[in-house]
């Protein structure tokens, strides 16, 4: 099966690894170790590679099992409109990107050993229920995706799990203030799923996938897309409330306002379709240049 996995076209492992929605593994680890060196006063790149390395790899790991179990359960087909899906289109049948989704785990796990080995049990504390949830999110006995649970499953996993663990890696301690980020950074990271299953809304009807918007209705699922830029952008006040950091609410709010107003509007004004596809790679933008506006200003102006 190895064989099977290495013989199929590098392309075709770009399509089921969504290199759009990677941004949700990148910016989470970077801003939570960036953070971790400012409050512990060191910085170590080693760890930083390692645990970027991991979550990159469990975040493809997430992609290959959706691909693969949406595909068998009926949810994606070739009418989708988002991107193909490489299971569901016939072009790798659904056990070799199972497998192939097995060996992201594994080197997952191998680049997590030195996080580890370097700060303990808290490592595996965090990491098994992430390996595990990497499948669980769409298969098991209890996919949470089918469950409604998606959006909750993205703000503690990518978004408090992944902030406040980078932080501990490099600080060697939990702060309050790693929460606060790993909340904002999860709820703009769930932008990303709620326009995917609002776009998706009458597929996964019919499919039987009972998402939010599913569950709730397109109305909600538009008002849950401007709640979660809101929520984001609020917290942001803790900077400057607690730890007089004004410039860490101000200015990473920027990119978030002006692509988030763009989302909005054009959500507000478009049913489902695949032009809701630009929003998507808007919010994915609007993601990377918030981690990113935060970590210059953390490093360069606080």
């Amino acid at each position: 099966m190895l064989d099977g996995c290495m013989s199929v076209s590098i392309s075709h492992w770009l399509i089921a690894s969504r290199p759009k929605t990677l941004g949700a593994a990148v910016a989470p680890v970077m801003a939570g170790s960036v953070l971790g060196w400012k409050l512990g006063g060191e910085f170590c790149e080693w760890l930083l590679l390692a645990t970027l390395g991991s979550c990159m790899c469990l975040q493809v790991a997430t992609n290959f099992f959706n691909d693969a179990v949406d595909g068998l359960k009926g949810s994606d087909t070739d009418e989708r409109l988002g991107p193909k899906r490489i299971t569901a289109s016939g072009l790798v049948p659904a056990r070799t990107v199972l497998w192939g989704a097995g060996l992201m785990l594994g080197l997952a796990v191998l680049l997590a050993l030195p996080l580890v080995w370097y700060r303990g049990w808290p490592i595996l504390a965090i990491g098994i229920p992430s390996l595990w949830f990497c499948y669980g999110y769409t298969g098991g006995p209890w996919p949470l995706a089918y469950r409604g649970l998606g959006e909750l499953f993205v703000v503690l996993f990518f978004g408090l799990v992944a902030v406040t663990g980078s932080a501990f890696v490099q600080s060697g301690e939990w702060h309050v203030e790693a929460v606060v980020l790993g909340l904002q950074i999860g709820l703009l990271s769930t932008v990303l799923i709620a326009i995917n299953n609002l776009r998706d809304v009458v597929e996964d009807a019919q499919s039987g996938k009972r998402t939010l918007a599913v569950r709730l209705g397109k109305s909600f699922a538009k008002w849950e897309i401007w709640g979660l830029h809101v929520v984001a952008l609020l917290l942001g006040i803790y900077w400057w409330w607690a730890l007089d950091w004004r410039w860490l609410m101000t200015l990473p709010a920027i990119p978030v306002l002006i692509l988030g107003e763009r989302i909005n509007r054009g959500v507000a004004a478009n049913e489902p379709s695949a032009v809701y596809n630009r929003f998507l790679a808007m919010a994915g933008a609007s993601l990377l240049l918030f981690s990113a506006v935060w970590c210059w200003v953390a490093i360069y102006k606080v």
